[in-house]
């Protein structure tokens, strides 16, 4: 009787997978949906296709007083995601880095939808040590830049034969470049709710 009852629940989940594994092969493939009233199987997935451009926040610091086009930008390179165009992704197990993860969906909206990318840059002008050990570089290890920005581009693969692992071009800033004495940048930050008067210590 077992035998039997284990045999009918496979007729029963097999004739129940069509349309999720018709899906699944679909060009047009549906995430997080359920295909019968039973809710037995379904399918679920964060993403039902990968792009084949993505947007990516490079944020960069210069020590120069004056902003103008000669001052000198440098990046700074985050753990895992696309950063430097001759760097390949790195292989990463058994987790993924939540900054890099979470600033790729930044990337995606604007300053106004994630604004703790604004405070993150208010630790860099700071030196903050926390901040600066979730990344892979600090361009700046004797003092703090004077002024930070984040600008935004598009990434995608570059051709075989390249001695570069991506293409980026520049779409423009993501956040206009900021100090740590801009009054107006730190009402801000105050309005939206975070603390600047906690004191970081430089690296």
């Amino acid at each position: 009787m077992q035998r039997v009852a284990s045999w009918a629940l496979l007729a029963v989940v097999a004739v129940l997978s069509v349309r999720p594994v018709d899906n699944l092969l679909s060009s047009r493939q549906m995430m997080n949906t359920s295909f019968n009233p039973l809710h037995l199987v379904n399918t679920y997935g964060a993403f039902g296709t990968v792009g084949r451009v993505r947007a990516e926040i490079v944020i960069e610091g210069t020590s120069d007083a004056e902003l103008d086009l000669d001052t000198r930008w440098r990046e700074y390179e985050f753990k895992a995601k696309p950063g430097d165009p001759k760097r390949a992704p790195p292989w990463i197990s058994p987790y993924h880095y939540r900054l890099d993860w979470q600033i790729w969906f930044a990337a995606m909206s604007g300053p106004d939808r994630y604004p703790w990318v604004a405070f993150f840059l208010w630790k860099l002008l700071h030196g903050d040590a926390g901040a600066l050990s979730l990344l892979a570089t600090n361009p700046f290890p004797s003092a703090p830049p004077r002024y930070v920005r984040a600008l935004l581009y598009k990434y995608r693969f570059a051709p075989p034969g390249s001695d570069a692992t991506w293409e980026r071009t520049l779409v423009g800033e993501w956040l206009p470049p900021v100090s740590a004495d801009d009054a107006r940048f730190v009402e801000i930050l105050k309005a939206i709710g975070f603390d600047t008067s906690a004191s970081s210590r430089p690296r």
